[in-house]
């Protein structure tokens, strides 16, 4: 992953500004800059009443220098640039998005029972984006956030080395907060097909279905116990669907950090069914990335 910068993609929302907000406090934990980005692309329609480009270029700069005055405000310390870039806002988005260390968007809530809005500009940059992606929501008056140094929640799937850039974003995450992690590993039933190919083998070897899964999440783990000493790691192994299991841990974590395969489909790129779960109902910012 790139050191350089923390991105944030400012709109003018609520949404944005909590971006902005969660994007700045992440810069200063890292010690590295924060990047604003409004995409800003002069399109003339038959509309007179806005056509004026000059208006709406001044109104994307505002945008931007709001934001950037949010951020000093917020961390006077902080190095902040910002640019209005002149391109279409999914396309803008993933080019810096595979220019530095992580990209933040944000979310529009839609409360506690129907989970959140990932509308569709975020939706098609976390599907295709080279590196992580941060989806932030803004805070609703009632919302009880965790303190400062909560648990870093983090689903672990396949092989160590499938998992690896997740595991490592979320240690890095646990270690500039002085958090723990909370590993999670979701298994189900093998399918009947399974039982005549002599698929369980290897579970048997290893005691039964739990017993390996165990393992597996602990020789993932390994490595970054290793790297990361001070950072207490708790391991959670569950049967059940993945996005449910990791939902189910969910509550009380500081941020949920998930891994992205990258799958084509008809239409393009797809963020799977536990990052979607997760983006759409976890109440905490989540992180996707993407699996090298």
């Amino acid at each position: 992953m790139v050191d350089t910068v923390i991105t944030a993609g400012v709109d003018g929302s609520g949404e944005s500004m909590a971006a902005v907000d969660w994007a700045a406090d992440e810069a200063v934990r890292h010690g590295v800059p924060l990047r604003l980005v409004h995409a800003w692309l002069w399109q003339p329609v038959d509309v007179p009443i806005v056509q004026d480009r000059d208006v709406q270029e001044r109104a994307a700069h505002g945008i931007l220098r709001d934001a950037q005055t949010r951020a000093a405000q917020r961390h006077p310390e902080l190095e902040c640039t910002a640019a209005v870039v002149d391109d279409t806002a999914v396309s803008a988005l993933l080019r810096e998005a595979g220019r530095g260390r992580t990209l933040v968007l944000g979310t529009r809530g839609h409360g506690r029972l129907l989970g959140f809005l990932l509308g569709s500009y975020g939706q098609q940059v976390i599907a295709a984006a080279e590196g992580p992606v941060v989806s932030v929501r803004a805070a609703a008056p009632d919302d009880a956030r965790p303190a400062e140094g909560g648990e870093i929640l983090v689903g672990q799937q396949g092989s160590p080395r499938e998992s690896a850039d997740v595991l490592e974003f979320a240690f890095r995450a646990a270690a500039a907060r002085g958090a723990g992690v909370r590993a999670v590993r979701a298994w189900n039933l093998p399918p009947v097909q399974a039982y005549a190919l002599g698929g369980l083998e290897v579970m048997d070897e290893a005691g039964g279905p739990v017993p390996y899964e165990e393992k597996a999440l602990a020789e993932a783990l390994a490595p970054w116990r290793d790297r990361y000493p001070h950072v207490p790691v708790a391991e959670h192994v569950e049967l059940g669907s993945a996005g449910q299991v990791l939902l189910s841990q969910s509550p009380g974590a500081r941020l949920v950090v998930v891994g992205r395969r990258v799958r084509h489909a008809p239409v393009g790129v797809r963020i799977g069914s536990v990052a979607h779960a997760v983006l759409h109902h976890a109440p905490c910012p989540v992180a996707v990335v993407p699996h090298s």
